[in-house]
């Protein structure tokens, strides 16, 4: 079984489908929150290479900073779909959009039924923050197979931001 820590000490094991660098991204759908409640989907084949960031809530410092990060990093790279995936409630992370001025990615909810938690295996089983996602990247080139993925060992951490920006300009 997959494990990541929170705050170093308490180990959360991790369940769903395992998705690997080569695998193919599974077509999922989440609840976007721009326009509000539309379906968006994720993974699988699309015109475009996908930039994947899981975080467990917009609302803390690490997944705020990210969020952010990605939207000003990712404003110039031509031929790339970032969608950012939360269990946060759409409204939710409408109002944290609106705040921190996101616009070039879009934030989506797997509040639902955790279909996209499920099927890349993000999801939280056990300890404080059981139930939502761990915090990840993937890229996913246009044909639907992920070229990078990186799930952060510890959730109170950033990603590598360099090599996923890398990563998503390699298959653009």
């Amino acid at each position: 079984m997959t494990t990541v820590t929170f705050k170093q000490d308490t180990v959360c094991n991790l369940i769903g489908n395992k998705i690997d660098v080569g695998d193919k991204a599974p077509k999922v759908t989440v609840v976007n929150c721009n326009p509000m409640l539309q379906d968006e989907v994720v993974g699988g084949a699309k015109d475009k290479a996908q930039l994947i960031v899981v975080v467990p809530s917009l609302d803390t410092p690490v997944c705020d900073a990210e969020t952010r990060r990605f939207n000003t990093e990712v404003a110039s790279i031509d031929g790339a779909e970032v969608t950012t995936v939360s269990m946060d409630l759409p409204f939710a992370a409408a109002k944290f959009c609106s705040t921190a001025g996101i616009e070039n990615l879009k934030v989506c909810s797997d509040f639902r039924n955790k279909d996209f938690a499920n099927a890349y295996g993000m999801l939280l089983a056990d300890g404080p923050l059981a139930g939502v996602t761990a915090r990840a990247i993937f890229v996913v080139d246009k044909d639907g197979k992920v070229a990078y993925k990186e799930l952060v060992p510890e959730i109170t951490a950033e990603p590598n931001f360099g090599k996923a920006i890398e990563a998503l300009k390699a298959v653009c």
